[in-house]
């Protein structure tokens, strides 16, 4: 069977052989005006769950197209549990994060609200929406959550017990973030992490306190120059894919 596919989509419903997904409004216009996809078109199909399947279009119309299950070509894998939990930044690097921090691997995005942080309000469905587009780019397998909105202090008081922080301290006291890694364990960790970044201006002497008091905190540098947020944030998911994730 030919499985060339110009395009690849995320849907909630199940995938199955012979099954029919029919496409929300939003994804049929630009499978139809966009892609110009026509009858008999192949489109590749995941869920987050179930594998990625090769699909052809069976009905296409610019307000609803249907497509028909046909085969599976790659499996479910799963990835590492990985958090990034960081103070909201400005639209269009809010943007960049979502994207990046997808196609890095993140499982899961959460704005903490901080004290120096200047961003009063976020779009958490733009983001949603930006790690879909990321994901269906990428060919991840799965698209990371994003939680709404919380404050630091609660966000600390609530933290799961088996979830570890790595925290970069912007005051570059930490360990270098790769030596501290490597000395974990093996690879591929074992253990369900989080990256926490802070705002522009980083957190304050209290908020770092609290942090660096966690019991699941340890605390790194990510080098000798101060980095923008969503440059802090890049650099601390790759360096920790690479020591504990699957690079």
């Amino acid at each position: 069977m030919r499985t060339d596919c110009k395009t690849r989509l995320f849907v909630d419903a199940q995938l199955g052989a012979k099954l029919a997904v029919v496409l929300n409004r939003g994804q049929s216009h630009y499978l139809v005006s966009v892609m110009r996809a026509r009858i008999g078109d192949r489109v590749a199909l995941f869920n987050g769950q179930d594998g990625e399947w090769v699909s052809e279009v069976a009905e296409a119309t610019k307000r609803q197209v249907t497509l028909r299950v046909l085969d599976q070509i790659k499996k479910q894998q799963p990835e590492p549990d990985l958090w990034l939990a960081f103070a909201p930044i400005k639209k269009a690097r809010l943007d960049f994060i979502a994207q990046k921090a997808t196609e890095l691997g993140v499982s899961h995005m959460v704005p903490v609200m901080t004290r120096r942080t200047i961003v009063d309000r976020v779009k958490t469905e733009r983001m949603a929406a930006n790690a879909i587009e990321a994901a269906e780019q990428c060919e991840r397998m799965n698209v990371p959550t994003v939680g709404e909105p919380i404050k630091l202090d609660k966000l600390l008081r609530q933290w799961p017990t088996e979830r570890k922080i790595m925290f970069c301290d912007e005051d570059l006291s930490g360990i270098a973030a790769h030596t501290a890694l490597a000395a974990v364990g093996d690879k591929p960790s074992a253990a369900p992490w989080a990256i926490l970044i802070g705002p522009e201006g980083g957190f304050d002497e209290v908020e770092r306190d609290l942090i660096r008091n966690h019991p699941n905190c340890m605390t790194v540098s990510l080098g000798p120059r101060i980095l923008r947020a969503d440059t802090a944030a890049m650099a601390a998911i790759s360096l920790w894919q690479s020591a504990l994730g699957d690079w």
